[in-house]
């Protein structure tokens, strides 16, 4: 394990040394907000819902964010109990204020692929690739701003694709629309 956080340290640093830009930090924090308390992909869902052509992929995605709700925030974050970069490394400073729960796996990466990988497996053309890459910006983001590590980041993409992979199961298994 001590391999995965030097690892991580070397990458963070690397962002912050080099990626940084004063001009790109409001982008960035704007980006990053997108995903706090999880509300774009909370009102995209509910959104989703209001069409029945889209309904299923509303329900699915809502069913997604709350499956992995549970497992970063009620299981891992506090079974894994890993400090903030800003916490463990001198050399970072966060660019906004550190969320005070621990890093693993980020939240905000979760949910926004929580609900991004319904919609691309869901609606793969015209909504999914956009949600993905919007997903993905967003936990760039968290590295960015030096609130996550990216081991954190691609735990958040791995629970967001077990959990999206059992919303839509659930969804099939259940047909509905």
């Amino acid at each position: 394990m001590e391999w995965i956080q030097t690892v991580d340290e070397a990458i963070l640093m690397f962002v912050q040394e080099y990626m940084r830009a004063d001009i790109l930090n409001g982008f960035w924090k704007a980006v990053t907000s997108l995903a706090d308390k999880g509300w774009f992909w909370l009102a995209a869902s509910f959104l989703l819902l209001l069409f029945k052509k889209t309904r299923a992929v509303g329900v699915a995605s809502l069913l997604s964010i709350a499956v992995c709700f549970f497992i970063t925030n009620m299981v891992l974050k506090g079974w894994v109990a890993r400090p903030r970069p800003d916490d463990a490394m001198a050399a970072i400073e966060p660019l906004i204020r550190t969320p005070r729960d621990f890093s693993f796996p980020s939240g905000h990466t979760t949910v926004s692929f929580a609900c991004a990988l319904v919609c691309f497996r869901m609606l793969p053309g015209k909504y999914g690739i956009p949600a993905l890459v919007l997903a993905g910006m967003i936990g760039f983001s968290r590295l960015y701003l030096g609130v996550h590590y990216p081991s954190d980041v691609l735990g958040g993409f791995l629970v967001a694709l077990a959990g999206s992979g059992v919303s839509m199961k659930v969804l099939k298994r259940n047909r509905i629309e």
